[in-house]
């Protein structure tokens, strides 16, 4: 539903538009060197993620506490989602129950801000500790456990994203389009990437399906993409974003946005899949991301909406 309901939004808008040209140019000039991580699942930076894989569902709680929290950092200057996954990281060691159903069901603004491990405001923390919520009240179909979670999806990451977005109302991440039901779920499909990730693609990780999956529509990756002359937008959307004016959560030009993000990245991964035939979009994201990351100083400034989804 991703992938169709974001290329008949990328085929039709008119605030932004992707450059094919731009695409094989970019396809072209990635280096053998970067083959080994754009193929299997890249990884799981223990400097910054917790993993324990002796004790699986806690780790897998983690992912899904992570992804619960992992959006809209960009109103606080200096916040970032590193701080997240080391403060929760940090919390998790010092108390292994800090994510327990208990916990987690009284979660509060101040409990998500000692999770992020910073003094400074959490934006929309109300929003973070209402999901943190419907954590437990999710799990309960699942014997209560994250592990059972992930074993009802029987190995594929698309049944997983769709156990997720069913349990958990904060995940469904969803827009209108001129009357059309477009579907994003980033954060979902984010938490079964991460597990891939923190388990190697293998143990509760091992899914049959990855390449299902889509690149996680963010602020970051759209801006990156910019930046690669891969996305263009029209003038006026073009001076909103580049004078930090706010976009408006589900207007068109926020849609196409994440629209034209999910296709360009789709168009990518068929222009390499020839010389790397085990290419999926979660690595293409996880590259783009952390290239935007390593130069945001050159970087084409974000479109700013403040929205609990990413």
């Amino acid at each position: 539903m991703v992938r169709q309901s974001a290329a008949a939004v990328a085929r039709v808008g008119t605030h932004v538009q992707i450059s094919k040209p731009a695409i094989a140019a970019v396809a072209a000039s990635i280096r053998a060197s970067h083959a080994a991580r754009l193929v299997g699942p890249a990884a799981w930076d223990t400097r910054v993620h917790f993993r324990d894989t002796l004790r699986p569902e806690l780790t897998l709680r983690y992912c899904l506490v992570l992804d619960a929290l992992n959006f809209c950092f960009w109103p606080e200057p200096g916040l970032e989602y590193e701080h997240l996954a080391t403060g929760l990281k940090a919390c998790l060691e010092a108390d292994p129950q800090v994510l327990s159903d208990d916990s987690l069901a009284g979660a509060t603004p101040a409990m998500v801000q000692r999770l992020f491990g910073r003094e400074c405001p959490v934006p929309l923390a109300d929003e973070r500790a209402r999901f943190l919520a419907e954590i437990p009240k999710g799990l309960r179909r699942h014997g209560g456990q994250v592990t059972g979670l992930v074993a009802a999806a029987q190995q594929s990451a698309a049944a997983l994203v769709d156990l997720v977005v069913e349990a958990f109302p904060g995940f469904r991440d969803q827009a209108v389009y001129r009357g059309r039901q477009v579907f994003f779920y980033k954060r979902a499909q984010i938490f079964v990437a991460d597990v891939w990730g923190a388990f190697g693609g293998g143990g509760p990780g091992a899914f049959h399906d990855v390449q299902r999956l889509t690149m996680f529509a963010d602020y970051r990756v759209p801006a990156q993409l910019r930046t690669m002359g891969i996305l263009h937008y029209a003038t006026a959307l073009a001076e909103a974003v580049d004078a930090g004016r706010e976009l408006p959560a589900g207007g068109e030009a926020e849609v196409e946005i994440r629209a034209a993000t999910v296709e360009a990245v789709e168009l990518m991964r068929g222009a390499l899949a020839p010389s790397l035939p085990g290419i999926t979009s979660v690595t293409l994201d996880w590259w783009l991301w952390e290239a935007g990351e390593a130069g945001k100083d050159a970087q084409s400034p974000h479109h700013r909406t403040l929205v609990p989804y990413y």
